[in-house]
C-alpha cells in the first residue's frame, strides 16, 4: 500500500471504465483495477445494437473504446480483486498481487451469466471458495475440487494442488493444459455441491467425488463472497437510484445491480456511481451524513 484513492474501482467492464472515465473528469484521485480491460464477453460479441453511435462487432466497439482510453490516459491496473473490506472511513482491496486502499469503492464486477451451481451459495466459507490464494492452504493434504471457467485459472489451480492431496479439476473450456499426478481433469460440468454442515462431495453426472473443498475460479465471485456484509438478492447488490450500497461509501454499477445486462444501462450506471462517490467524498469532508 503505497497510495491511499477518493475511489476505487472493480470490474473491467464498460460500467467500470464510465466510472473510471467521470472520475477522472470530476478531478478523482482514482484506481481502476480489474482481470482485463472490457473483457472476452464484449470482444466476442457478434453485433452491438444497443448502445448509441454503435453499430458492428463487439471487437469493433472495444477498438473505439481502447482508443478513447489512450486518448484520456485512462489508467487500468490489471489485479483479481478478491476482497473488499470496509475499515472505519476507509476501505481495504486485497488482491494476489497487493492490498489497495481507498476513501470509497465502486463494484462493476458483472455477472456469471451461467448461474450458481446447487449448493454453490450455501456452503460459501464452509468449503465453497473463489480465492485460491486465501484458501489454498487451509487444504493441505485434503482432496478438492476445482471448477475452472477459462484457462486464465490454470494457475490458480496449480497453486491448489501445491497443498492439496488430490485436485479434481473442471475445466469448462478446450484444450486444459493441466498436467501432474495430483490433477484429474474433466471436462464436464458439476451438478450440485454436497455435505453436512460443510462440504463433503461434488456430484456429477455419474455419481458423486468426496472432496473437502470447492473451488469456483471464474471472473466475477458473487457480491457476497468478494465483500461481506453487502445486502443482495443472492446474484446482484441492492443499491438505491444513486447507487449507494447498504455499506457507507460503496456503490455498485452494471450487471452488479441486476438486469437489464446491456452494455448502456452499465454505461449509465458508471457514470452515476462516480457522481455518487464524489458527493459521498464532499460530504464526508464537510462531516455531514449523507
Amino acid at each position: 500500500m503505497e497510495h491511499f484513492y477518493d475511489v476505487a474501482i472493480v470490474g473491467g467492464g464498460i460500467a467500470g471504465y464510465t466510472a473510471a472515465l467521470t472520475a477522472k473528469n470530476l478531478l478523482l484521485d482514482y484506481i481502476w483495477l480489474g482481470t482485463e480491460p472490457f473483457g472476452e464477453k464484449l470482444r466476442a460479441a457478434e453485433k452491438v445494437t444497443n448502445f448509441p453511435a454503435i453499430e458492428g462487432k463487439g471487437s469493433g466497439f472495444v477498438a473505439a473504446l481502447v482508443s478513447q482510453m489512450a486518448r484520456e490516459e485512462i489508467a487500468f491496473t490489471r489485479a483479481r480483486v478478491d476482497g473488499v473490506y470496509a475499515a472505519g472511513e476507509k476501505f481495504l482491496l486485497t488482491s494476489k498481487e497487493q492490498t489497495f486502499e481507498a476513501a470509497s469503492v465502486i463494484l462493476a464486477t458483472g455477472v456469471e451469466t451461467r448461474g450458481q451451481m446447487r449448493g454453490e451459495r450455501e456452503f460459501l466459507g464452509r468449503g465453497v471458495s473463489y480465492c485460491a490464494v486465501c484458501d489454498g492452504a487451509l487444504y493441505k493434504g485434503k482432496r478438492i475440487a476445482a471448477v475452472l471457467s477459462s484457462q486464465n485459472f490454470e494457475q490458480e489451480a496449480e497453486y491448489l494442488a501445491r497443498f492439496a492431496e488430490k485436485v479434481w479439476c473442471f475445466c469448462l473450456y478446450d484444450e486444459p493444459k493441466l498436467r501432474g499426478e495430483k490433477f484429474v481433469v474433466r471436462s464436464d460440468m458439476p451438478l450440485a455441491v454436497e455435505g453436512e454442515g460443510r462440504v463433503e462431495r461434488i456430484v456429477c453426472k455419474e455419481g458423486a467425488i468426496p472432496v473437502d473443498g470447492v473451488f469456483f475460479l471464474k471472473n466475477s465471485a458473487p457480491p457476497a463472497a468478494l465483500c461481506g456484509g453487502v445486502r443482495t438478492d443472492g446474484a446482484h447488490i441492492l443499491v438505491g437510484r444513486d447507487l449507494a450500497t447498504n455499506i457507507k461509501g460503496l456503490f455498485a454499477a452494471g450487471d452488479v445491480t441486476g438486469r437489464p445486462y446491456q452494455y448502456v444501462k452499465a454505461a449509465g450506471e458508471g457514470c452515476v456511481a462516480a457522481h455518487s462517490a464524489r458527493t459521498f467524498l464532499l460530504a464526508r469532508k464537510k462531516g455531514t451524513n449523507l
